[in-house]
């Protein structure tokens, strides 16, 4: 399953192992609980979508070192097919590009390869306190459908265990 065509100019790029040390040095400073080698070891194992976010190769501002390098990684994205719909399990960006744009157009393009897969639904959870998540997913017009109550680890300061917003967006299917 390719998501090389229409996703805005974005290199989605399938996650391999050799990708993990990468990966892991971006979720442990975007994450209050981040994912272990082993979360993404096993989601990869089970088949799940994976994807690295790259620059094109082929843009002409290609600069070796910076952000415009195609080796830079700038996102990545874990998806779960479930039978009629996809599970949008982990989306992360880099701290450094956030707010430009990103988050929106990885969302496009896995919303487009969920009408290319006739999934008619996408759903996600979210951090009541990820006030930026939260916003993107309103604005693509995701609509909360449940709460999963105390779904995600204690935070280390206060000892609580934080709820999860349980969002969906149903998918126009391509005829």
């Amino acid at each position: 399953m390719s998501m090389q065509k229409g996703a805005a100019e974005l290199s989605f790029m399938p996650m391999q192992t050799a990708d993990l040390d990468e990966v892991l040095s971006m979720e442990s400073v975007s994450h209050l609980h981040p994912w272990t080698r082993g979360n993404f070891s096993d989601s990869l194992a089970s088949g799940h979508w994976a994807y690295c976010i790259r620059p094109q190769a082929d843009q002409a501002k290609t600069v070796p070192g910076t952000y415009l390098d195609p080796q830079v990684l700038w996102a990545y994205c874990i998806l779960y097919p479930a039978v009629d719909e996809l599970h949008l399990l982990n989306i992360t960006v880099s701290p450094k590009l956030r707010k430009l744009g990103l988050g929106s157009r990885m969302m496009a393009a896995i919303e487009g390869v969920a009408a290319q897969q006739n999934m008619p639904r996408i759903n996600l959870e979210v951090r009541p306190s990820n006030i930026s998540a939260l916003a993107l997913y309103q604005k693509l017009g995701y609509e909360q459908i449940g709460i999963r109550k105390h779904y995600y680890p204690a935070n280390p300061e206060s000892g609580n265990r934080e709820d999860a917003i349980v969002m969906a967006k149903s998918i126009k299917l391509e005829a």
